[in-house]
């Protein structure tokens, strides 16, 4: 899987991308990842990529003309499987979508800032407009990598272990069970019992049903999905 990020402040991707699962699997090259700094397709000397929006109002825009020509000569080598603009008004990001994502081979991400993009870039170029949660953020880059990160966990050799990305919260529409390590008692706190017995099939009942009634618990509106 390949990812190609637009952002004016790529310094912001630099440690996401350099350390743990991520780092390991563009070692492995599995996942590649490559940063397209918007300032560089900025207008003039001073390399601009915003102004005020028509019709006033208070915050800037991202201009269309380096945004366009950045996408432009991006498209001029490369095909997507989604050019995805990061939005408050977007589809709101799940494991569902993750999941489906994860089957592309390259993606092209538009990280926004001020008060967005001109609007003519999301009604030309853009394929998937999605959103992070019911909060705003200070631009796409955050945005960009929980998604890389998100995909890239689920797909095959990323992970050392392939079933730890299938036992996840959220995927079957449930939330992760309870998960216990040594020491199997501590200050009279103990292991659940099943855990410690050996049987395979009692584990995957016990684990199911603490899943069930944690989802239950705290988020009921996933088992109506």
């Amino acid at each position: 899987m390949h990812f190609d990020i637009i952002t004016c402040l790529p310094e912001l991707l630099v440690s996401p991308f350099s350390h743990s699962i991520l780092r390991r699997a563009q070692m492995k090259e599995i996942v590649s990842i490559e940063v397209h700094n918007l300032r560089e397709y900025g207008i003039g000397p001073h390399k601009q990529i915003d102004d005020y929006q028509y019709g006033g109002g208070a915050g800037m825009v991202m201009m269309i003309e380096p945004l366009s020509n950045c996408i432009d000569a991006l498209l001029d080598k490369n095909q997507y499987d989604e050019v995805i603009y990061f939005t408050p008004d977007g589809e709101t990001l799940d494991q569902a979508s993750v999941n489906r994502l994860s089957l592309g081979e390259r993606i092209l991400m538009i990280c926004g800032h001020y008060k967005g993009i001109d609007q003519r870039i999301r009604d030309k170029y853009v394929t998937l407009e999605m959103s992070v949660g019911d909060y705003v953020l200070s631009g796409g880059e955050l945005a960009a990598a929980i998604l890389v990160d998100s995909i890239s966990r689920v797909i095959p050799g990323v992970l050392n272990d392939a079933a730890s990305a299938l036992t996840d919260s959220f995927q079957d529409n449930l939330l992760a069970p309870p998960v216990y390590t040594r020491p199997a008692e501590f200050k009279d706190m103990h292991v659940p019992k099943v855990l410690l017995s050996g049987d395979d099939a009692k584990i995957r009942e016990w684990r199911y049903q603490k899943a069930l009634s944690i989802t239950q618990d705290k988020r009921p509106d996933l088992l109506i999905k």
